[in-house]
């Protein structure tokens, strides 16, 4: 009767692990997705002005992180707005900073050029840190306030100097 009970509490006891086990295999392979409300990730990047860059770094200010590629259109197309959105709102404390996911540096540093955006830019050819945040389709941006959290969260392009785009940051500030 002993060897029973003992039988019984070992088959319960494997399948309380085997159960734990695939919970902790299947949370893992799950994508972070940062959304409106969360802590931005940390990261830090260096950016094509030589400044080391990190989300820390923008304490005070409001951070616009935008992530796109050249060989985006939707990215190529937002870009004059969001040059104008950066100049018209430096002077308010915001903080236009633009990731992109380039591989190739010639075609990054050929759209600098090309297109000289009033923002601050840095290249991440790993997709390390849009990875962090769950973004693989661009562009994305994410509007980071003063206290590291995420406010606003910004999916493909958009007119960054749209009236109701700069009502919502004005409320922000």
């Amino acid at each position: 009767m002993n060897s029973n009970r003992l039988d019984s509490a070992l088959k319960a006891l494997i399948g309380v692990l085997v159960v734990a086990f695939a919970w902790v295999v299947v949370d893992t392979m799950r994508e972070t997705v940062i959304t409106v409300g969360d802590s931005a990730p940390s990261f830090t990047i260096t950016s094509d002005t030589g400044k080391t860059i990190s989300v820390k770094d923008f304490g005070g200010k409001l951070l616009v992180l935008n992530f796109w590629a050249t060989w985006c259109p939707p990215c190529v197309e937002e870009t004059p707005s969001l040059s104008e959105f950066a100049k018209t709102f430096r002077k308010d404390g915001v903080v236009v900073l633009a990731v992109s996911v380039d591989h190739s540096e010639k075609a990054y540093k050929d759209f600098l050029s090309r297109f000289k955006p009033a923002f601050e830019t840095a290249r991440d050819a790993s997709s390390d840190i849009p990875a962090s945040y769950g973004t693989f389709k661009y562009p994305e941006t994410y509007v980071i306030n003063r206290e590291g959290k995420v406010v606003q969260k910004v999916i493909s392009n958009r007119d960054w100097m749209d009236p109701d785009m700069v009502a919502s940051i004005r409320r922000l500030l």
